[in-house]
């Protein structure tokens, strides 16, 4: 079984900075695609940045610049850091990754969520 565990959400000032953290733990062979999306209330999910096993990003345009997604494999952990934050980045925000447990068994996961609140 594998699980994702999101942390570093809370209550920020609009131009201040968080750094998720998303870790991935249980029986993984490989880790290919991690991503951070969002939700606002009232709204849908929405995908905000990922980044595949070779290192490529991509983030969505209301984050650009902003936003910054890498990933430590030997970790099993990705992170978004958030900068200049703004009111309209409040949102839960989860991570998802998929991968495989076995040579040919592939897994697709979601994490519970974290909280990031802008506000003054």
């Amino acid at each position: 079984q594998v699980r994702l565990v999101e942390s570093g959400g809370g209550l920020v000032e609009p131009g201040g900075s968080l750094r998720l953290s998303c870790v991935a733990s249980g029986s993984i062979f490989s880790i290919e695609g991690m991503a951070w999306h969002r939700q606002a209330p009232g709204k849908a999910r929405e995908l905000v940045a990922f980044i595949t096993s070779r290192g490529f990003t991509k983030h969505v345009d209301s984050v650009k610049g902003r936003f910054t997604i890498s990933r430590d494999d030997a970790k099993n952990t990705t992170y978004l850091q958030m900068d200049n934050l703004k009111p309209e980045d409040t949102a839960v925000y989860y991570c998802n990754a998929d991968g495989k447990v076995a040579v040919d068994k592939r897994f697709a996961i979601w994490g519970q969520g974290t909280q990031v609140t802008v506000s003054s």
